[in-house]
């Protein structure tokens, strides 16, 4: 008989989480952070870098643009797909590949960059995968992160999700990577220089409806939670999104505009 371990089984239902809905829809949302974190970071041309859940492929696309050599992995190969076919649109050189971000298929100290926007904190098991992380990094390279943060708009949302529909027992929540403490205690004493800062980036909708039913659709946090729940559950997570919408709203001309909060971290490796 084989057991698996409590983060296995809590990898596995994030992997069908991630499989369902069309991130492909809801991930150029996060163009704004890859493009900020590339800015931060700022990889010189020729380096390697390596886009760690990669998803359709932001940074590493940002990062080739750069002329860096790059390397994007994901667990979800529709994603990696995904990304294959815009690297290619574009003529951009970038090795996609399926992998795990809790065990990189890279010898240690492989990378000039170790970038990842919105992925690894979605890991199952934070350490292990921010142990990867400073893993593969060379001594003198540099770890750069973009993550929601606990209490900006997605944090918020996040919690929406999880109030209509518990985690599994043993979940790290993933915000837990948009604080400095969190980070920090992550990446320990193999690190240097570490710096943490907070940026938004503003996204727009028609109306709080359509944003509520878009992410109902196509995000597969919300998508999945709403499998799980009968008619009156879906319609009352509904109007929670609906909800966090209008109350996120900077917006005075009937449409939807929010700011959605973020932290960057970047460290050198020692």
């Amino acid at each position: 008989m084989t057991t698996t371990t409590p983060f296995a089984d809590i990898k596995t239902k994030q992997q069908k989480i991630w499989s369902s809905g069309d991130y492909g829809k809801i991930a150029w949302l996060t163009v704004p952070l890859a493009e900020t974190l590339c800015a931060v970071v700022d990889p010189r041309p020729g380096a390697k870098v390596l886009d760690v859940a990669t998803g359709t492929g932001h940074v590493a696309i940002t990062a080739a643009r750069r002329f860096c050599d790059v390397t994007g992995i994901d667990y979800v190969p529709a994603l990696v797909t995904a990304a294959q076919r815009r690297a290619q649109a574009e003529d951009l050189e970038i090795d996609f590949r399926e992998a795990d971000a809790e065990d990189l298929p890279f010898a240690e100290d492989s990378f000039d960059y170790v970038l990842s926007a919105i992925g690894v904190m979605f890991t199952a098991d934070h350490q292990k995968a921010a142990d990867e992380l400073v893993r593969v990094c060379r001594p003198g390279g540099r770890i750069g992160l973009a993550n929601w943060t606990p209490t900006g708009f997605v944090g918020e949302l996040l919690k929406t999700v999880t109030r209509h529909v518990p985690p599994p027992p043993g979940a790290l929540p993933p915000t837990r990577w948009g604080t400095e403490e969190t980070v920090t205690e992550l990446l320990g004493g193999r690190v240097t220089d570490l710096t943490f800062t907070t940026a938004s980036a503003r996204q727009r909708f028609p109306s709080a409806d359509f944003f509520a039913d878009f992410f109902l659709t196509h995000y597969g946090p919300t998508y999945a939670a709403a499998q799980r729940l009968d008619e009156q559950g879906r319609a009352t997570f509904r109007a929670d999104l609906v909800d966090l919408g209008n109350r996120a709203n900077v917006a005075s001309d009937g449409t939807v505009a929010a700011d959605w909060e973020y932290g960057v971290a970047v460290a050198a490796k020692r």
